[in-house]
């Protein structure tokens, strides 16, 4: 199976407001730049779709070391939540609709496809993959 690295990160000026997100995605010597936005959108919505699009991105089943700062998007697979959601019908602990169902599922259908393991960076420190992330979001912000 194809060993992929994995960058993610997502942007919003205002929140909600127009947003960014980028990836980069590494596999032996090849790297791959990708970045896209939306004129209203929330930073939760952004940071997810850049998972989603990255993933989307890879053209066969592959392990993949995913790297977010979005403690929501890791946590939601490293702590389980998202298998709770799914078995509660998509309703939080509290009984609530999960928001943005639509993308997690989506992402969730491609873990299922790849074998994917999210990790958790440190936004705005020194990890220069995050940081391109971050500067390929905020270039993709709607002007």
């Amino acid at each position: 199976m194809q060993k992929v690295i994995i960058y993610t990160d997502g942007a919003c000026s205002g929140n909600p407001g127009p947003g960014g997100w980028g990836a980069v995605l590494i596999s032996g010597e090849h790297k791959k730049e990708m970045s896209g936005g939306s004129k209203d959108t929330t930073n939760n919505i952004m940071e997810m779709t850049a998972i989603l699009e990255a993933l989307k991105a890879l053209k066969q089943p592959c392990e993949v070391e995913l790297y977010s700062d979005s403690a929501y998007c890791v946590n939601c697979f490293n702590q389980g939540w998202i298998y709770n959601w799914i078995k509660k019908g998509w309703k939080t602990a509290s009984g609530e609709k999960v928001k943005n169902q639509e993308i997690w599922q989506e992402i969730y259908d491609l873990t299922k496809k790849h074998k994917v393991t999210f990790n958790k960076v440190k936004g705005h420190s020194n990890v220069e993959l995050n940081n391109r992330c971050d500067e390929l979001a905020r270039n993709a912000i709607p002007k």
